[in-house]
């Protein structure tokens, strides 16, 4: 009798048993407070840490931190140090979320680099200047699209950066790239283009400013500091203007001594 007993002890324990492993395996998340039965919804940070969160919460912790462009992505558990491991949450967050993530972790990464975007909305690939310098005139490498490095707008031909916005609302795109292609220059004073036939590179508006056509450099005489030549002409007349002065002094001094009587 006391065998059947014992037996009979032991198969009930035996079948409690998965009961309470069962019960042991459904959680509380952290995050939404709910009670969670299934044990396939609980979060698994790649055995980096375990806590109580649900995938679904998890999910949209990530999304919401993807808004604010964090790349590395910590526990959402206020005693954890660790971070989210984006290959383990790839099935978790789906395709369209997880190129989120691998774009921002790449941004991240080339944060002290030059970069911008393309300004083609159908493209927006991230470009890094890889030359360095001052980069501007540039090309997507993806959709092949020319555009301004310094302003990141399409490239606007034969006007300043700040005038591209300008010229985009007048669509005069064309104009710009006649006169980028037959190199015309702008005045420095009323931002007119100029057209040099031939002649002397020191050209003068019709606004009455004097400018060198090769630098667009504004001038007040009829040379410039970009050519060698000029350059040379300056020293040379600089050079006999203080000869001429000090000869002058030295017969001025001259005439003194032979007008002065001696003693």
């Amino acid at each position: 009798m006391g065998n059947t007993q014992q037996k009979l002890a032991q198969n009930q324990s035996e079948q409690e048993s998965p009961v309470a492993e069962s019960s042991d395996e459904s959680f509380t998340c952290e995050i939404c407070i709910e009670p969670i039965l299934l044990p396939n919804k609980k979060f698994k940070n790649q055995n980096l840490c375990v806590h109580p969160f649900c995938i679904d919460c998890m999910v949209k912790y990530i999304s919401v931190k993807l808004e604010d462009n964090v790349g590395n992505i910590p526990c959402p558990s206020l005693s954890c140090e660790k971070f989210l491991d984006p290959i383990s949450c790839r099935n978790l967050v789906g395709p369209q979320l997880f190129v989120r993530w691998s774009d921002v972790l790449c941004e991240s990464s080339v944060l002290g680099l030059a970069h911008c975007y393309c300004p083609d909305r159908r493209c927006s690939v991230l470009i890094l200047d890889e030359c360095g310098g001052n980069a501007k005139r540039s090309k997507c490498p993806n959709c092949k699209m020319h555009f301004c490095f310094q302003c990141k707008l399409p490239w606007h031909s034969g006007f300043q950066c700040d005038e591209s916005r300008e010229l985009r609302d007048r669509n005069d795109v064309v104009f710009g790239v006649v006169a980028e292609a037959n190199k015309w220059k702008r005045c420095p004073l009323c931002r007119h283009f100029v057209e040099l036939i031939e002649g002397c590179k020191i050209v003068k508006c019709r606004c009455g400013a004097s400018f060198c056509y090769n630098c667009g450099k504004r001038v007040h005489r009829h040379w410039c500091s970009c050519d060698s030549a000029s350059v040379l002409c300056i020293r040379v007349i600089h050079g006999f203007t203080i000869i001429f002065i000090l000869l002058s002094i030295f017969f001025i001094f001259r005439n003194l001594n032979s007008i002065l009587p001696k003693n």
